[in-house]
């Protein structure tokens, strides 16, 4: 049972707004700004839902559960993202997909998450590198990587985020 459905709700709203984002990744190799900003925008309504403190506590800094650890978090990815970014190997609907997705997921789920991107990303590369390979497009190979990133959010939403996960005792 959902004991609380403003939480579970914008969950869900974040869930579409992932699948929408991976649908127009996949078609048009875009993700628009207003969906990373709407994204953005959420995680605030989605602190206050859970409850979540604006400082850490006397647990410590490193409190996966205080907005300052949120931003700073969503702060570092996108430094770090934009480097990838000027180098051109990451897209910039990608870069402010996760830095949006940050604010919404735990530093410690982020890191799973961003393990798991990459692995579905793996996969991804592998799959369109063999589609190009046989309609013999090689140079025009462009992976559509906010699917990936997508996953790996619906991945994380249903693995800690959802209420049987939190009843085990595995969420943020």
């Amino acid at each position: 049972m959902l004991d609380d459905p403003i939480k579970y709700g914008l969950l869900a709203a974040l869930a579409i707004a992932l699948i929408i984002a991976a649908i127009t990744d996949l078609k048009s190799r875009r993700i628009a700004n207003k969906l990373n900003a709407a994204i953005a925008l959420g995680a605030p309504l989605f602190w206050f839902a859970s409850g979540m403190s604006f400082l850490p506590s006397g647990d410590g800094w490193f409190e996966p559960t205080s907005v300052v650890m949120q931003i700073a978090l969503a702060l570092v990815t996108f430094a770090g993202l934009s480097i990838l970014f000027a180098l051109r190997a990451m897209g910039g609907g990608d870069v402010k997909l996760l830095t949006a997705l940050a604010l919404w997921i735990a530093p410690i789920v982020y890191a799973k998450l961003l393990i798991m991107m990459a692995l579905l990303g793996g996969v991804l590369t592998l799959v369109f590198g063999a589609w190009h390979v046989m309609k013999r497009q090689k140079n025009k190979l462009a992976i559509p990587y906010g699917v990936a990133i997508a996953l790996a959010g619906l991945w994380a939403i249903g693995t800690f985020y959802l209420p049987a996960s939190a009843a085990a005792g595995v969420a943020g």
